[in-house]
């Protein structure tokens, strides 16, 4: 393991440089445009390292790069997939105003943690296994999707068909908290939109021909939330609410986006069921519920946890401590993990502030966490 961590130490400097043009190169979700020249600037880096396929995201979002990577080894039997995406949460512009820099002992900048730095990691770590001419007994994709912060709605049937021909799956998510705990379960993730359609009136003539959409909906509302089980690891928490135009007005619509979170699959259908049942309370009022799961939860399976055992025990040996985590946050490899596909997540960089202003790697847990990913893909 030694060697790993001495050549990912050495390589640090290169490796900050890759993030930093990373960072640069601003990729939100909503920009097609600005995605597809990330997906170039990976494109060009592993130029002669991997073979590169692109795939249209639709209308709506960039292209999804897939890299099969060049590796030592003649034959090849099965493969490993390291999952990422190329979008983050941050518009157009933000670098003006938080840019990229190193300070205090980290990196910071948008989508630095979340999560550009895991993927450079994975570009140097099979970069070692080249330079240090290590037979890899498998084969190794790199899939990075474009959507994944808003849903992967365009990118989801490519990872289950390429995860389907894996024997384990990396997530390049960035790990829990500043220790850079690795994620071994995942809770589902969905929502729900509630309208009421209720009559309209005028609140001071004809106050008694209205239906109040709005107060139809506080009732259903209090029982939505009413179906949250923490025991279970469910959560149904309302989050939107829109209605009325004017206070003279007695409201005709109303609705309600609810998100929900499900630890166990097998909570789903019951769940779904609650939903379906919804009755108004005023029969004058109508109701219309739409959505439901749209990731389903990663497990902590026991092919789950004899990857992260491997992990522990590799990264033992130069020292460092690997522990796991559960988290309530959605990930592509929620859909790898419920393909029953092995699946590690959270192995990418280690810090904190995703989706903040203070988001930032730490410098000294680059190597390292390099240095694992390249001898886990040479370990399995």
């Amino acid at each position: 393991m030694a060697q790993f961590l001495a050549w990912a130490t050495e390589k640090q400097p290169q490796i900050i440089e890759l993030i930093r043009e990373m960072v640069e190169c601003e990729s939100p979700s909503d920009s097609p445009e600005a995605i597809n020249r990330f997906v170039e600037l990976i494109a060009d880096k592993l130029a002669g390292e991997a073979k590169i396929k692109t795939f249209s995201g639709g209308a709506h979002y960039g292209r999804h790069l897939r890299a099969e990577f060049i590796l030592p080894g003649r034959k090849k039997s099965g493969q490993i997939l390291a999952l990422g995406h190329s979008d983050t949460v941050w518009p157009m512009g933000t670098l003006e105003d938080m840019p990229y820099r190193e300070f205090d002992g980290r990196l910071w900048g948008p989508g630095v943690l979340d999560m550009k730095a895991g993927v450079a990691f994975f570009i140097f770590a099979m970069r070692a296994l080249r330079e240090m001419e290590l037979p890899v007994a498998r084969k190794v994709v790199l899939q990075l999707n474009s959507d994944e912060e808003v849903g992967s709605h365009s990118s989801r049937s490519l990872t289950e068909e390429v995860a389907k021909n894996s024997v384990a799956v990396l997530v390049l998510e960035p790990g829990t908290g500043l220790g850079g705990k690795l994620k071994t379960a995942r809770k589902g993730v969905g929502g729900y939109n509630v309208k009421v359609r209720g009559v309209s009136a005028h609140a001071g003539v004809d106050f008694t021909s209205g239906a109040n959409a709005i107060v139809e909906l506080s009732r259903q509302i209090d029982r939505i939330a009413g179906f949250t089980n923490l025991a279970k690891g469910l959560t149904v928490s309302p989050g939107v609410i829109s209605g009325g135009t004017r206070s003279n007005v007695i409201p005709a619509e109303a609705q309600v986006e609810v998100d929900v979170r499900i630890a166990r699959l097998r909570d789903e259908a019951a769940l779904a069921k609650k939903f379906a049942a919804l009755k108004p309370v005023d029969k004058r009022c109508k109701l219309e519920v739409t959505g439901g799961l749209n990731r389903p939860p990663m497990e902590r399976t026991a092919g789950v946890v004899n990857l992260f055992r491997t992990a522990k025990a590799l990264a033992a040996e130069f020292g460092v401590k690997l522990e796991e985590s559960a988290t309530g946050g959605g990930s592509d490899g929620n859909f790898t993990a419920a393909l029953g596909i092995p699946t590690l997540d959270g192995i990418g960089a280690v810090g904190e502030g995703a989706h903040a202003v203070i988001e930032s790697i730490l410098t000294d847990r680059i190597a390292d966490r390099t240095a694992l990913l390249a001898k886990l893909v040479k370990t399995l």
